[in-house]
Order: structure tokens, then sequence, then C-alpha cells
């Protein structure tokens, strides 16, 4: 049916588990093969699969993409008229469907409609897809998902398997706890994605960067743009379409109409850029998306992991690159000096943050930072920025001390607060209109820190502020010291910066520090032309049947069908991807485009 001849990594457990009837919580990372987890058990099992999923609007598309396989699948949410929702309901009731998608919402407490309906008919298994969003304090927390430990209650028989793509062992606790999971066995995938290659370079004119790196790496890709605030989403959008690159915007604050449309486009169509906020992006299942790019620091390396995951789900080269900088760090200290919660919430956002920030400062690998994170020992990947433009490390203890003792020496002597630009001015010697206005040519510090260039004092107050050795605070985001900050003023704390690598520090653009090359796989010559041919068939019959592309067949598929040229339907049956339902429907179409010169 799927048309695959053998399992991926600890698939074959997992189904073995849940068809058995025994539950499983399932960490697997995204394009990892987590759905079919759960589909293969709906089908093996008499009665219907339940996939419980907070996605309403990619559930139309999950079910084309089944129903392209020929699995019976269907699903019941709020975008659905009566007699839709009746026919559904009908097929589940005379178990008609293999796999029946739903809301959390949907399910009431146990006390909807939905649920009741659930209760008439048999139920094969429950599939919790996107588990994490029962954790209370992730982004993605759901309310609804706190009811789904009744399930277990009210059908005690029935296996249950909670998937997600990106979990800490302590978000992992909660899921299990949350959803009475305790009983079940847990399968932990590995969650390196070696065909990424993640790339974070100094912030500097980040748009015309991301430019640089779309025009020279990326042409004609797609891929995902993520901003924080919604005015920083519009703006982008609106540069690149400006410059050729055909971008939609994606933020909570558009009609839900535009919304839909936009993300339907990105789906449907090939090239499309989609610049978003976080609303953008959890069970996008597009496969062949071969960038994506962060304007703005992610919150915490779950959010980022998670993010960066949604390129390169067919197994191809791709890339995860963001600019960061020195008001990133200012911006995301005020958020959580400002976030609702106790002082514990407020330390777990820091400890977030503070990971995040150690993966952006580290001179290592930072493949190698992040499974750590996820507690999964990895050697040097040799395909990150670091391991291919190793940075070096500098003693920064003497221009920490000189930029704390500006800061100190504004408070004590002339009890002001400032910014990190006054402090650098100071420390250069200009003599500014501010300068002047305050006299702070007359403080000692004046002009004892001309041995760095501007850009580099910027990078040692980022590195301080990363380091929590620096803090700010307030409306205008003025510099203060810490704790911390004492020991390295009495020299008792040595403090060790990154120097970014030459090629690096020269260039403006997105390539910085990373490969040169656009990193895609090369076909052989002769099999460019035939992939080409098979990507205009796979458009037409898409436009045609109004799905995106990827049902059809994923260009890892094309890839090889071109390469292979099968002659009989029996050998295009023994391509990766192409399942029963689909060689009886595209096969002699896929024959035709080979033979047509």
């Amino acid at each position: 049916m799927f048309g695959y001849d053998s399992f991926r990594g600890s698939q074959r457990e997992i189904v073995d588990q849940v068809v058995g009837g025994g539950d499983a919580l399932v960490l697997m990372p995204t394009g990892g093969g987590k759905s079919l987890c759960y589909q293969i058990p709906a089908l093996v099992r008499p009665g219907v699969g339940v996939v419980i999923s907070p996605l309403i609007a990619l559930m139309q598309d999950q079910v084309d993409a089944l129903q392209a396989l020929g699995v019976r699948a269907g699903f019941l949410n709020s975008s659905q008229d009566y007699e839709t929702r009746r026919e559904v309901e009908k097929a589940f009731l005379a178990d008609e469907l293999d796999l029946l998608y739903l809301a959390p919402e949907a399910l009431g407490g146990g006390t909807s409609a939905t649920w009741r309906l659930l209760e008439r008919g048999n139920i094969a298994l429950f599939a919790i897809d996107e588990a994490h969003c029962v954790a209370q304090w992730g982004h993605d927390f759901r309310p609804d998902y706190l009811a789904l430990s009744m399930l277990h209650e009210r059908w005690p028989d029935v296996p249950r398997i909670a998937l997600t793509a990106t979990a800490t062992s302590r978000t992992h606790d909660e899921i299990a706890q949350r959803l009475n999971l305790r009983q079940a066995r847990h399968f932990v995938a590995s969650f390196d994605r070696p065909n990424i290659q993640y790339r974070i370079v100094p912030k500097n004119s980040p748009t015309k960067q991301l430019l640089d790196l779309l025009r020279t790496e990326h042409n004609g890709d797609a891929g995902i743009v993520y901003c924080l605030s919604r005015a920083s989403v519009e703006k982008t959008a609106e540069t690149l379409s400006a410059a050729g690159i055909p971008a939609l915007p994606y933020h909570a604050g558009l009609d839900q109409r535009v919304r839909a449309t936009n993300q339907s486009r990105f789906l449907r169509e090939d090239g499309l850029v989609m610049v978003a906020t976080i609303a953008f992006g959890m069970g996008i299942d597009k496969p062949d998306v071969r960038f994506v790019a962060h304007l703005d620091l992610p919150k915490s390396i779950e959010g980022y992991y998670q993010e960066t995951g949604r390129a390169g789900r067919d197994g191809l080269p791709s890339t995860a690159w963001m600019a960061y900088g020195m008001n990133d760090v200012v911006q995301q200290r005020r958020m959580i000096d400002g976030s609702e919660g106790d002082l514990a919430h407020r330390r777990m956002l820091s400890t977030h943050l503070d990971a995040m920030l150690a993966l952006c400062e580290t001179v290592d690998c930072r493949r190698t930072r992040l499974l750590n994170y996820f507690g999964e020992q990895a050697e040097p990947c040799g395909n990150c920025d670091t391991c291919l433009n190793p940075p070096q490390t500098w003693d920064g203890t003497v221009p920490a001390q000189k930029l704390l003792s500006t800061v100190y020496r504004l408070q004590s002597e002339r009890n002001q607060k400032f910014g990190a630009g006054q402090s650098i001015d100071i420390l250069l010697g200009r003599k500014t209109e501010k300068v002047a206005k305050f006299r702070h040519d007359q403080l000692s510090v004046f002009g004892i820190g001309t041995e760095l260039s501007e850009s580099q004092w910027r990078g040692v107050v980022r590195q301080l502020l990363a380091n929590n050795l620096l803090a700010v605070e307030g409306e205008y985001s003025t510099l203060t010291l810490t704790e911390g900050s004492a020991g390295v003023l009495r020299r008792e704390r040595e403090v060790m910066m990154r120097r970014e690598p030459e090629k690096a520090a020269r260039s403006s653009g997105g390539s910085s520090g990373g490969s040169s090359k656009k990193p895609v796989v090369e076909l052989p010559p002769e099999a460019a032309p035939v992939f080409e041919r098979l990507r205009a068939w796979r458009a037409g019959v898409a436009k045609e049947q109004g799905l995106p592309a990827y049902v059809i067949f994923h260009d890892k598929t094309l890839r090889q069908i071109a390469t292979q040229r099968p002659a009989t339907l029996s050998a295009l049956g023994t391509v990766d991807g192409v399942g029963q339902a689909k060689l009886e429907r595209y096969g002699e179409q896929v024959l035709e485009a080979l033979a047509s010169e």
C-alpha cells in the first residue's frame, strides 16, 4: 500500500507493539516516519484507527494523501457542512474507514456528540499526534489535550500511541503522566537529521543576508522564513517579493481565509517561500522544503529543532540558517522578564534561552550540541558551519572588564543607565552629541577601548548578555550589572569569547560560515531532463486533481524513477514510494512520460 519494502529505525517494533494491543509513546524526528507507526496498525487491527490531531487546517490534505494511497480515511471537524459530516459518521459506524481524524476539542471532555459517536463504533486504536501539545508550558500547549487521559478510562482495551517530533526528557515525562501512559512502551529514535546543514551567522542587515542565501544557494526552492513579530513577517515577505522571490506572509493577525489560502498555495505550488511566525508549520507535510531560515532567535532549542525540522523531510540535503545578534538576546531576556507565570516558570524560560544561546555561541559542532540537549551523544558531523569553518576563541577578559566598568561608572558616578550604543561610544572615545551632553568624555573609561572595532564591541556585549554577565532592563533596554559581573571585575573569572571566522567577518551574505554550494543531490546528466519531464507531468496531474504535488509522488520517488527508467509496471512497482494504488492510478502515465523524448 505504501510502496516501501522495509521499515526504518524502530518503526517495526512500534508497529508490532500497537498491533499486539500495547500502548506506545514515540519520540521521532520530523520526517522520521511517525505516521506509519499508527497507520499500519490501523489497517491491520479490526475497527477504525482514531487519530487525534490539533491540525484542523491540514486534515483535508492528510486525508487526501491517504486516499491517494488507497487508505479509507476521513475526518470530522468544524470546517464541514452537515451532510458531509453525516456521510463520514455513517462510514465510521459501518466500519468503512481505516482512519478517522479528529481535533481534541471535538471530544468535549467526554460529553460531545463526537464522543457519543465513538462509543457506538468499533475502534482499532487511538493515535495522539503532536503529543507535546499536552505539555502545559510549551508554546504549542492545547488545553483540550489534558482531557485525552479519559480515552484510557473509557476504552481500557484499545491501544494508544502518542507521538511527537520533539521533547526533552522533562516533556517526555510530562506526556506520559498527563496522558496516563505510564505503562506504555517508550520508543526514542535518534534526533539526528544528517541531511540538514545547521548554520548561524552574525546578524548584519539580516534581510540582505537572507536574499544572498536565497539567490546563491536556494534560487527557486521552497522554504520557510521565521520572524518573531507580525510586522517583521509582512515587511520581509514584501521585500522578498519585490526582489523577485515569490513569498507569502502567515501570522495569527491575518484574516483566516488569507491564512488558509497562503498555506494551501505553499503546499500546492513549487518554489514558494512562506514568511511566518511560529503560528505556522506544525504538521506541514511538504517534503521538499529545502531551507528554513530564522531572522530572529527562537525561544528554546525545542522550538528551533521543531522549526528547522520542517526542512528536508524527503531526506535530501537542506539548510537550517539563522541570523543572530545582540538585540535578539536583549529582546528575549525582556520577554522573559515580562512573561506570565511564577518565578519557577520564568526560570525555566531562562534555562531554555540559555541553552539556545549556548548553541549560537558554541565553537564546537552545532549538531553535537543540539543532540546533547536531547540526551544523545554524537561525534562532530563535518557538515555544520562550525565544523566546515571552525571559529577560534580569544581571551576577552580585559575587554569584558572595560565594558562592565563603563556600565558600573555610569551607574555609580552619574546614577545613569544607557543602552549598549552609548557604552561603546564611550569606550571608543567618540565625542558624539549625547557624550557631550552628559559629559561622558570626562569618565575615566572614555577612549580606553580603541583596540576593538564597534562590531567587535557589539560581539562582546552580545556574549556577556548570553552568559548572564550583563543584563538589560526597562523599556529602553539599558545595560545593568548582574551577580556574575563582580567576579569578572575582580579578575576572579576568565571570559573566553568566540571569534567569528574570517570568512564570516568579511561577508554579509548568507553563505558565511558554511557551504558556498547549493546543497542538492545531483542527478546523472541523462536523468536530469527525465526528472524535469516527470515533475511537469506531476504538476499537471496535481493541478487537475486539486492536490499538492507531493501527494502524487515525492521528488525522491521521481528522482529514482528518472535514474532507473523502469520500462514495465512491475519494475515501476519496485521503486520506493510507488504503492499498489498509485501504480494502478498513475503507472501507465509515468511509463508514457518516460517514453516520450
